[in-house]
């Protein structure tokens, strides 16, 4: 279930919005949709609404390279999963304990965000349902892969990854850890996330906070 289409969206929700309407035959399976926070979240809430589904979260962060974090080289998920992108780590001569201090970091913020968006409130079971991990966007797709990761230990059903973009290089490699993947757009070139979208302001604790809130009034 995947499409190919040119365009741009206006914003997160209206790539929300978009996504959904491939996404609504999932409807009948009763769903779980997880937002990756915090862009994720707007995006995954729209695709909630439509569906009629619960909407969840699943904190998961990026390692960024030493002087260059926005160059990830893997990522870490709630639950203690750990994806790294080896070749990049080796290549940039990153030794073990530079690598721990980051991690270490990361997890410190991956704590607090399971805490400020879930609190004591227990995580929806996906044992036997079908679980749709949403994001904003896929660019290595390393975050992405230690979403899905950290999701397919709730032993859900049929696992998918819904995005508005996705490089087609990453798209590759995500469709051996989900089960499904669902794309509206995969250009030959991904130069960024964010060209795809006029708004791609960063989203707040208190937009992700309000979007749960939302999905279940």
């Amino acid at each position: 279930m995947s499409e190919r289409q040119p365009g741009r969206f206006s914003d997160r929700r209206d790539a929300g919005r978009q996504l959904a309407a491939l996404l609504v035959p999932l409807a009948a399976e009763r769903p779980v949709v997880i937002g990756l926070p915090r862009g994720g979240v707007p995006v995954a809430a729209e695709v909630a609404t439509a569906l009629g589904a619960v909407l969840e979260v699943l904190a998961v962060r990026k390692i960024g390279a030493p002087g260059n974090p926005e160059y990830g080289i893997g990522a870490i998920a709630e639950g203690g999963t750990r994806v790294f992108d080896r070749g990049a780590v080796e290549a940039l001569g990153i030794d073990g304990d530079t690598l721990e201090g980051i991690v270490a970091r990361e997890e410190a913020e991956l704590r607090r965000r399971v805490e400020t968006y879930r609190g004591k409130r227990p995580v929806a079971s996906l044992r036997g349902r079908t679980a749709i991990v949403v994001d904003d966007g896929v660019a290595t797709g390393v975050t992405d892969t230690a979403a899905l990761r950290a999701a397919r230990r709730g032993e859900p059903r049929r696992l998918v990854l819904a995005v508005p973009v996705c490089a087609p290089d990453s798209a590759a490699l995500l469709r051996a850890e989900a089960d499904e993947l669902v794309c509206l757009i995969e250009p030959p070139q991904l130069f960024g996330v964010g060209q795809w979208y006029a708004d791609f302001a960063q989203v707040s604790d208190a937009e992700v906070l309000a979007a749960l809130r939302g999905a279940g009034d």
